[in-house]
């Protein structure tokens, strides 16, 4: 161990950047277009499709007009939009608050 070694400074661990942007899917869950980073993983989207869509599918079986969900997470919004059996989802993090 070198001198200099003792003045280094530690390795910052590194931080996730939250997901912001939206995709569309038709009303199979297969995607159509995306503005989510590459990094952003492939497996997420497809759960949160299949989650907004089942959802819309839901709703329409009990005849209730559902057109848009919200859900807001502690660091994360997602708002879905119903597109002719398909969905446009948007994500986006949350602002924090201020005490």
């Amino acid at each position: 161990m070198g001198l200099l070694n003792i003045f280094a400074k530690p390795a910052e661990p590194s931080l996730m950047r939250l997901p912001s942007g939206s995709f569309t899917v038709d009303p199979t869950g297969r995607l159509i277009t995306s503005t989510l980073p590459q990094a952003f993983a492939a497996g997420h989207v497809a759960e949160m499709a299949q989650a907004v869509l089942s959802a819309f599918r839901l709703a329409q079986e009990a005849q209730v007009p559902l057109t848009e969900i919200t859900v807001n997470f502690s660091a994360l919004k997602l708002t879905a939009r119903e597109l002719r059996g398909g969905a446009i989802i948007f994500l986006s993090p949350s602002a924090l608050k201020q005490k």
